[in-house]
């Protein structure tokens, strides 16, 4: 390895990806270890993308539900590359554990780049989490069975200490950092760009100075999985999926993307394509992807308003999911969200962090001496009670510091206020636990928006105010489902939208939990309140619930279905649409939502319930 100024460089000009050969298919296994009952199909599919460079992409065809995204629609890939030097081999990135028979023989297959690990020099690790690092160790074991010594594992520090305490065996580790270079032979000089927090503290990037190619794991990646190696299908087709990804784990981490992009256009060359950890190689329209989580980034870090901190602990029970999903709830209403690992978080970037936001959010560490720990200690030397508030989280780890014992010396021992009551995991599923926590971002986002709002109603002068209130429009109880998690709300901004096809048009608030659950392709219910009869259905649906309430208890529901559609209808009500999602629109602080009639009945032949506010 080698650093400053004399690195190598080879100028070349720009070129678009050499895919070349015939792909290699591996035959059909299948995996039942996700949801009970389901089985999903797996395939590893092998291609030159490169000159001396390969993919493995390991192919989940199925995969319905990856970290907080649920009812994936296109399953998902995870992505390994094989670089052939001159002189050395260095494999990008390995597959999920579930992948392991059919990656280790795409491997040493032809296709997969005919890799020797009797001979193999360097596996590149971009990050640890386990679907991308998962056979790790069992590439050390065999290699090691096959007399190879010399293998090395590549990444950055916090990424080596962490596979430490993951693999139980000595391995040889090269830690790089900014502007290191490992040179393979041929022109093949790896440059890296370390890249934290995207989404974990050890990420870093790897770009190859003769194919052009930067190898990013996580980042622009996308949850799709398809015949097409590339971009193939065009940024229509894909954003919704890359979009969705971003939200998810990206966005959260606004400042970290911008500076890593900063950094690759500081210490890379030309980028030919975008080699991801999920989904397609992005090289069709990679300028216009790249652009996207640009802007989308200084979007999301320009934001006026209150900003919220998340410490989280990695590969500490679901502590990751947790913050995530509450990260989302947030950066759903466009509060600054930035992210930090309570087990890699420095005690300088603590102090700062806290002095940057006024929210700080604690997920519970384990129990006993250690880095989290030490840094929760950091933190409440760092706020105060006139300047912060917290949220205390649990984390679902077996060791996990009780809640209860965290309010007392974070909140009750210090008078820092709290910013919601402490968030602790119920008795439900996964799906239901990850909703409660991005339900709980949401209301706080609520609250912490809640001045802003007022400032804007009261920026109306009176007679337009007066106006609007003049808008009449019918009363109706919208219903949403999404595999076991339910929501509802009253709705009074609703009206037909089109004939062909029949659809109608609802306004959802941005900060209620149905806003996820009338996503595109998403089914709701829309329930029209009788008149003169609908004083008791609507005062339920207006209460004040806390995240883990069940919306539902206490009405009469019926299931309706149309196909594979399905939604729920409010006994009592005098009729209901079940809709499909097949647009939205922003409009502030609300979303239009525009779903097809796909089927509805007359319950009671009666008028719907009118509304006629006083005001804006």
């Amino acid at each position: 390895a080698r650093r400053g100024s004399g690195r190598t460089r080879r100028a070349v000009g720009r070129r678009a990806l050499a895919l070349q050969g015939p792909e290699a298919r591996s035959a059909e296994l299948t995996w039942s270890g996700l949801t009970p009952g389901k089985e999903y199909t797996l395939q590893t599919q092998c291609l030159e993308v490169a000159e001396n460079t390969r993919t493995i992409r390991s192919l989940d065809w199925q995969r319905d539900r990856f970290d907080i995204e649920f009812a994936l629609t296109n399953g998902t890939t995870y992505n390994a590359y094989t670089i052939k030097g001159a002189t050395h081999t260095a494999l990008i990135d390995a597959s999920h554990k579930k992948f392991e028979a059919l990656f280790m023989d795409a491997l040493e297959s032809p296709e997969g780049g005919a890799v020797d690990l009797g001979t193999l020099d360097y596996i590149v690790v971009s990050h640890t989490e386990p679907d991308h690092s998962g056979l790790i160790e069992d590439l050390l074991v065999k290699a090691r069975e096959r007399g190879n010594e010399k293998l090395t594992v590549v990444g950055t520090k916090i990424c080596i200490n962490f596979l430490k305490d993951l693999i139980h065996m000595d391995f040889k580790a090269q830690v790089v950092k900014g502007g290191d270079q490992i040179d393979l032979g041929g022109g093949h000089v790896l440059d890296f760009v370390v890249a934290p927090n995207l989404h974990w503290p050890d990420t870093m990037f790897t770009y190859d100075n003769k194919t052009q190619l930067l190898y990013t794991c996580d980042a622009f990646g996308m949850h799709y999985c398809s015949d097409n190696v590339t971009d193939a299908e065009g940024v229509q087709a894909l954003e919704p999926h890359y979009k969705l990804y971003y939200n998810c784990l990206m966005r959260p981490n606004a400042r970290s993307v911008l500076s890593a992009l900063k950094k690759v256009g500081e210490s890379c060359g030309d980028v030919s394509a975008i080699a991801t950890g999920h989904g397609p190689v992005l090289v069709e329209s990679k300028d216009e992807w790249m652009g996207k989580y640009k802007s989308w980034s200084e979007d999301a870090t320009t934001k006026l308003g209150p900003s919220v901190c998340v410490f989280w602990v990695s590969r500490h029970g679901d502590s990751e999911r947790f913050a995530q999903s509450f990260a989302y709830g947030l950066t759903n209403q466009d509060v600054l969200v930035e992210m930090h690992d309570l087990n890699a978080v420095d005690a300088f970037e603590v102090v700062e962090a806290c002095q940057r936001n006024k929210v700080i959010v604690i997920f519970a560490p384990p129990m006993g001496e250690n880095a989290a720990q030490t840094n929760v200690g950091s933190i409440l030397a760092s706020c105060n009670p006139k300047d912060h508030k917290l949220v205390i989280c649990a984390s679902g780890g077996a060791d996990d510091e009780p809640v209860d014992s965290l309010v007392s010396r974070c909140v009750q021992q210090t008078g820092i206020p709290e910013g919601l009551p402490a968030i602790r995991c119920g008795g439900g599923s996964e799906e239901k636990t990850l909703a409660m926590f991005e339900a709980s971002g949401l209301q706080l986002a609520k609250d912490l928006q809640s001045k802003k709002k007022q400032a804007a109603k009261d920026k109306l002068d009176q007679k337009t105010t007066e106006a609007l209130g003049k808008m009449g429009s019918g009363r109706y109880i919208v219903t949403g489902r999404k595999g076991e998690i339910n929501s509802a709300a009253v709705a009074t901004w609703v009206m037909p939208a089109s004939s062909d096809p029949p659809s109608v048009a609802v306004s959802v608030a941005k900060d209620h939990p149905l806003s996820s659950l009338t996503q595109l392709g998403d089914t709701f219910v829309l329930n029209m309140l009788e008149e003169g009869n609908y004083l008791d259905l609507m005062k339920h649906f207006q209460r004040d619930l806390r995240p883990s309430d069940d919306v539902f208890e206490g009405v009469d529901v019926a299931e309706v279905a149309a196909g594979e559609a399905a939604g729920i209808s409010v006994v009592g009500c005098s009729a209901f649409l079940l809709c499909r999602v097949f647009s939205r629109m922003d409009a502030g602080d609300h979303v239009l939502v525009v779903g097809e009639a796909l089927t509805g009945a007359v319950v009671r032949e009666a008028p719907t319930a009118a509304n006629y506010r006083k005001s804006a």
